[in-house]
């Protein structure tokens, strides 16, 4: 029994396909080997935004010998069924089994190198791979028959114990080497096989584990915030994403003016969340606090006040945006808003998206004035819809 290390690596991908990606690459490859008889003991997952890793643990080094039985055509059936059933098995007619007037036959098949299995299988994977959106590079993409990948692939790392397997696909042949940190150790790093695979990577800035990076962003994270007397809003989504944006997460706090606190909470939160991907803290008196918290990929010389002061640079300018919307739509008032969709038809038949709110209002008092929805009792449903009966 022996480990198996796949590394498909290539340039960015981006952050929401990766966790599917990584669960995809281990399905794919547990049904590969399972059409030659083999189950590796388990199989641990890894994805960074640069590359595709699995480790198959267990794997014995040939498949088993198998025997097959094939039931074929009567004995009185014509002479051209049965000269299709031997084409099919391969075999000649005296090797065929005749049981009570049916041909049968047994074929064996000699155990096979799991080396040869996982030779045929790598390239298999990678063109089933089922990415949302994948693309074509280079020369080769004038043809539909070219390889498809999410981002360029560049290389292929495939090692069963020390024994490289050798594979190619596309002219992307496998090997021994794969890279480290684009910044910390862009240089070619030779990889031994699984035992030695994350901790050399790690050695050149890379943590495989998506897992491991969310935890270290997740508790730098909150070590930065309790440091100034903050909190951060919990935000598991955010974790992930800027998990699938970094090799080496390194959080840093920076501030931003106060004057912009004068705009609703949320709209700084969207504007911190979406726009930037960072995370939006809390004082000690459970108020917004005019600090962030992004997520850098590299270990700065500086301690990162470059990157910081790039950062709120930015974010200035996004929010004295938010804020110019925010006193722009203040100029208007709801009721005149609100008359404008007269104008917008909902459908044909059913009128204006005014006439829409108005029937919506109506049957939100009557949900509450027949007691459907009370304010002791609510479920999330019911929260919904006092929301909705609100803000009509």
């Amino acid at each position: 029994m022996t480990d198996f290390l796949l590394e498909l690596r290539c340039e960015e991908i981006p952050a929401r396909m990766q966790l599917k990606a990584s669960d995809d690459l281990a399905r794919l490859f547990t049904e590969e080997l399972a059409k030659s008889g083999l189950t590796p003991g388990s199989i641990d997952s890894f994805v960074t935004p640069r590359r595709l890793a699995l480790i198959a643990r267990d794997l014995p080094l040939e498949t088993a010998a198998v025997s097959e039985e094939h039931k074929g055509p009567r004995t009185s059936a014509p002479p051209q069924a049965l000269e299709g059933f031997l084409r099919k098995t391969g075999l000649t007619q005296d090797q065929l089994e005749d049981r009570g007037g049916i041909w049968f036959a047994v074929v064996n098949k000699p155990g096979r190198a799991t080396a040869e299995v996982l030779a045929q299988a790598i390239p298999a994977i990678i063109r089933a791979f089922p990415w949302p959106k994948s693309m074509r590079w280079g020369a080769a993409s004038q043809t539909t028959e070219s390889l498809r990948w999410v981002r360029p692939l560049q290389g292929i790392v495939a090692i069963l114990g020390e024994q490289l397997i050798d594979c190619e696909i596309d002219g992307i042949r496998s090997g021994y080497a794969t890279l480290g940190h684009r910044f910390h150790h862009p240089a070619e790093i030779t990889i031994g096989g699984a035992g030695d695979y994350a901790q050399k990577l790690r050695a050149c800035h890379v943590i495989v584990s998506h897992h491991e990076r969310q935890a270290i962003i997740a508790d730098k994270a909150a070590q930065a915030a309790a440091a100034h007397g903050y909190t951060v809003i919990e935000d598991k989504g955010l974790v992930a994403e800027n998990a699938g944006l970094t090799e080496w997460p390194v959080p840093l706090l920076g501030d931003f003016d106060p004057v912009f606190l004068e705009v609703p909470p949320e709209v700084i939160q969207l504007t911190l969340r979406i726009n930037q991907k960072y995370f939006v803290l809390r004082d000690s008196t459970g108020k917004l606090a005019p600090a962030f918290i992004c997520t850098a990929n590299i270990d700065a010389k500086d301690g990162g006040a470059a990157i910081i002061a790039g950062n709120r640079k930015v974010l200035a300018a996004r929010l004295s945006d938010a804020r110019f919307f925010w006193e722009q739509d203040r100029k208007t008032r709801l009721e005149d808003h609100a008359k404008k969709l007269e104008r917008i038809t909902f459908h044909e038949k059913l009128g204006t998206v005014a006439d829409k709110v108005e029937r919506v209002a109506k049957l939100a008092r009557w949900l509450v004035e027949e007691g459907i929805v009370t304010s002791g009792t609510l479920s999330l449903e019911g929260e919904g819809r006092v929301r909705v009966l609100e803000l009509m």
